[in-house]
């Protein structure tokens, strides 16, 4: 049987670590600033947000090369392995598209897929399938633990400030400039590819208030893991990983990631069991089947 090697794009955020022991290949994404691109790759932390906010222009992100991405596949299939991609939603970048026509270049053996999410939220996927692939199991069986995790996988995205929606032209100039003056905040849930705003006020508050309420929800849910990212300053993130902790959801990770300016995501997922249960449950069900692992996700949206 032939081994499957796992491929994503950098708008997942991984752990360098964990990206290491488990094998992942990761594609970087590009964003052109005033006219000079930059590999996602090599950008450190915070250096997009100095960027960004000394920029004349909105940067522009850009999916990685269908040429980068056919040599990638070419290198992992050398060995005779089969390949996944699980790249971010085709609603938010080309990146999809570009793998599938790289895998079409390349001849070899790649199944791409919409991951209908980004961030940590992909990250769920990644690392279930990555697990699975070191354990040996096959293209099939991976594939159907994806789709599994995606489904029991919810996104929440915090916006501090609509500057950057204005420049992008996602809201008109006037209403972005009432809402700056008001000091509008909004949390949107990313559900089937596409930004539905849950909540909207005004100040630092509006995060809080929410936070709280989110928490009482979930308080009597079984969640695998809780991943927050956040870009600028990590105070928040900080707080937000406190207060999960003292509700008892242990299962957290707080990761750094470049995406824009006053920008925090909170992530809840069923993707993963912890320690040695969830290996254990890896080799023994490949077929994971719904039970009480896997009590969060659109499927049964309850809170």
């Amino acid at each position: 049987m032939s081994t499957v090697k796992i491929v994503t794009d950098s708008s997942t955020t991984i752990e360098p670590q964990l990206v290491e022991e488990l094998g992942i290949t990761v594609v970087p994404l590009s964003v052109m600033i005033d006219g000079v691109l930059y590999s996602d790759s090599n950008l450190k932390e915070g250096e997009f947000l100095n960027l960004m906010r000394n920029s004349k222009n909105l940067p522009k992100t850009s999916q990685p090369p269908v040429g980068l991405f056919a040599e990638t596949f070419s290198d992992l299939a050398k060995d005779g392995s089969q390949i996944i991609a699980i790249v971010l939603s085709h609603a938010l970048s080309g990146t999809v598209e570009a793998a599938r026509q790289g895998g079409v270049l390349s001849g070899v053996d790649v199944t791409v897929v919409d991951s209908t999410f980004t961030d940590q939220a992909a990250k769920f996927q990644v690392v279930e399938a990555a697990r699975l692939a070191k354990e040996g199991a096959s293209k099939e069986e991976i594939l159907a633990a994806i789709e599994r995790v995606r489904t029991k996988t919810e996104l929440y995205i915090g916006v501090s400030t609509l500057e950057n929606l204005v420049k992008g032209g996602r809201i008109g100039r006037v209403t972005g400039l009432i809402s700056s003056l008001l000091n509008i905040r909004v949390i949107m849930e990313m559900k089937n590819h596409q930004l539905e705003p849950v909540v909207k006020g005004r100040g630092a508050k509006t995060f809080k208030k929410w936070l709280d309420e989110f928490i009482n929800k979930i308080a009597d849910k079984k969640i695998a893991e809780i991943g927050i990212s956040y870009a600028g300053g990590p105070e928040f993130a900080n707080e937000m990983k406190e207060k999960f902790e003292a509700s008892k959801k242990k299962q957290l990770l707080i990761a750094a990631t470049a995406l824009a300016a006053g920008f925090v995501v909170i992530v809840l997922g069923s993707s993963l069991l912890s320690g040695d249960a969830q290996r254990e449950k890896a080799k023994s069900d490949r077929n994971f089947p719904s039970g009480e692992n896997y009590q969060y996700g659109r499927q049964n949206h309850d809170y």
